[in-house]
C-alpha cells in the first residue's frame, strides 16, 4: 500500500511538471508553484528555492529600488589631501568611492582604495592629486532593470554605477553586492559590524536592524516601550505586524516606525531597514 501511494505521489509531481511547462500562458505564479512542490519532495533545496526566488524577484526590479539614496552616500572630494582621504576611509570601511568636483552632481570618477597603497608609501605626499587614480564612473538610469545591471556589472568587470534621474542628476549608487543581496540575502564580510550588533546605524535616520533583537534591547535603544509580553524579538513582533509571512521589500509600520524587510526566508525574519518616526 505504502509502494502504491508513493508511486501515485510521483506520478502527481511529474504530471504538474509537465502540466505546468506544457500550458500557455506560463507565468510566474506557476513555476513558484512547482518550485514549491519540488521543494516538499526533497528535489530542491530550501536554500536554493530562496535563491531561485530572489532572482525571479530581481527581473522584475530597477535601480531605484535598492540603490544608496545620493545623501547617504559616502563620497570624497577632488580637492581633499592624502591626510583628509584616509581617515574619511578608515571609518566608512568601503573598499570604492565616487569622487566629487564642485558639486555632488560633479562625478570625476571612482577610486579605489587599492589604488591609494602607493601614495600611502610615497615620500612626496604634499603633491598628492587624486585624480590620476581614478577609474571610468558607470552610470546608469534610475529605471535600469537590475537582472541587466547585474548582467552588465559582470561583462564589464565593474563593481559601482551611478545612478542618475530623468534630468541628468545624481540619485544614488548602486553596487554588485546590492543586486546580489537581492538574489541570495544578506552578504556580510570581514569589515561588516559583530554578530552580536543588534542594530547598527546607517544614516541620521537609516538603521539596519536585526530581527532577533530583544525588544528589550529595542526599547532601550530607541527609548520607547514596545510590548513584550507576546513577542521576545523585534522579528515576531514585525510578523505580527504583517500578518503573514513577507518578503524581501515588503515595509510595515508599528506606531511610526517604518520596518522594511532586507532578507528573509521561507520560515522567519532575519533583518530589517528601520526608519523612525518623523525621518523624511
Amino acid at each position: 500500500m505504502s509502494d502504491d501511494r508513493n508511486g501515485n505521489e510521483e506520478k502527481s509531481f511529474l504530471s504538474r511538471i509537465a502540466q505546468a511547462f506544457s500550458s500557455e500562458p506560463r507565468s510566474r505564479e506557476d513555476l513558484k508553484e512547482i518550485l514549491q512542490l519540488a521543494m516538499e519532495n526533497d528535489i530542491i533545496e530550501e536554500d536554493s528555492l530562496s535563491i531561485i526566488d530572489g532572482a525571479m524577484q530581481v527581473s522584475g526590479m530597477q535601480a531605484r529600488d535598492i540603490m544608496v539614496p545620493r545623501p547617504q552616500m559616502v563620497v570624497i572630494k577632488a580637492e581633499s589631501r592624502l591626510e583628509e582621504i584616509l581617515p574619511h576611509i578608515s571609518i566608512s570601511k568601503h573598499s570604492r568611492y565616487p569622487v566629487i568636483g564642485e558639486s555632488p552632481d560633479d562625478i570625476l570618477g571612482i577610486l579605489l582604495v587599492k589604488d591609494l597603497l602607493p601614495q600611502i608609501l610615497s615620500d612626496d605626499r604634499e603633491n598628492f592629486d587624486v585624480r590620476p587614480l581614478l577609474r571610468q564612473t558607470v552610470v546608469v538610469p534610475e529605471s535600469k532593470r537590475l537582472n541587466v545591471l547585474l548582467r552588465e556589472f559582470r561583462e564589464n568587470r565593474n563593481h559601482m554605477a551611478i545612478v542618475i534621474d530623468e534630468y541628468g542628476g545624481v540619485a544614488g549608487l548602486v553596487t554588485i553586492e546590492d543586486v546580489l543581496e537581492e538574489i541570495v540575502g544578506e552578504i556580510e564580510d570581514e569589515t561588516d559590524e559583530e554578530e552580536d550588533q543588534f542594530i547598527r546605524r546607517i544614516a541620521d535616520d537609516d538603521f539596519f536592524v536585526r530581527a532577533l533583537t530583544p525588544i528589550e534591547d529595542f526599547n532601550a535603544y530607541f527609548e520607547v516601550a514596545f510590548s513584550d509580553d507576546e513577542f521576545d524579538t523585534i522579528g515576531g513582533l514585525v510578523m505580527h505586524a504583517f500578518g503573514h509571512m513577507p518578503t524581501r521589500n515588503e515595509i510595515t509600520h508599528i506606531d511610526g516606525f517604518e520596518f522594511k524587510v532586507i532578507n528573509a526566508d521561507q520560515r522567519k525574519i532575519h533583518s530589517l531597514r528601520l526608519r523612525p518616526p518623523g525621518a523624511e
